[in-house]
């Protein structure tokens, strides 16, 4: 009988609020969800790898099924090594679906026993990306209903940004 293995691919830069609700969902559905920080050449990380995978450790904590890792390789070359037969997307808009719709025929033709889910994002999270929780950071804003509250602390310290850390805590 095959595991029911899944992978979590992204670079969680940070890890979001919306992030952790896909978690949570997918983590109630596969036996094993594996949340995996990619290396992605066309974005510069705000994080380090270790800042990333401590900080997706800390906020996942409750999660006894999640193991979290990093990886340089193709998501589904890394799937194949830890025994997952899905990767597991989430899609917020119309724009993330015409870019998980080709990244979802490009991982077919690269390995026909991967599958592909997708959770779409709730409402509430719809808007969020790490993107703009770093801007909204980066400009001396609050990020508090929208990551962990292990990230916010770690984007303020990271933006120098410890006032507004002391006006919220």
């Amino acid at each position: 009988m095959k595991k029911n293995i899944a992978v979590y691919a992204g670079t969680f830069d940070p890890i979001t609020n919306g992030h952790l609700d896909i978690i949570e969902r997918a983590s109630s559905v596969f036996e094993t969800l594996y949340v995996t920080i990619f290396v992605n050449l066309k974005k510069q990380g705000l994080l380090t790898i270790d800042e990333r995978v401590a900080l997706i450790k800390e906020a996942t904590k409750q999660f006894d099924n999640v193991v979290v890792d990093y990886s340089s390789k193709l998501a589904v070359e890394y799937a194949k090594d830890v025994n997952a037969n899905v990767l597991v997307r989430g899609i917020r808009a119309t724009m993330d679906f015409e870019y998980e719709l080709q990244m979802a025929f490009a991982n077919q033709y690269l390995e026909k026993d991967i599958e592909m889910v997708f959770f779409m994002a709730r409402q509430t999270h719809i808007f969020i990306s790490s993107s703009t929780v770093k801007e909204i950071v980066s400009h001396g804003r609050s990020v508090k209903d929208l990551v962990p509250e292990c990230v916010e602390l770690a984007l303020y310290e990271k933006y120098e940004k410890k006032e507004i850390a002391d006006e919220y805590f």
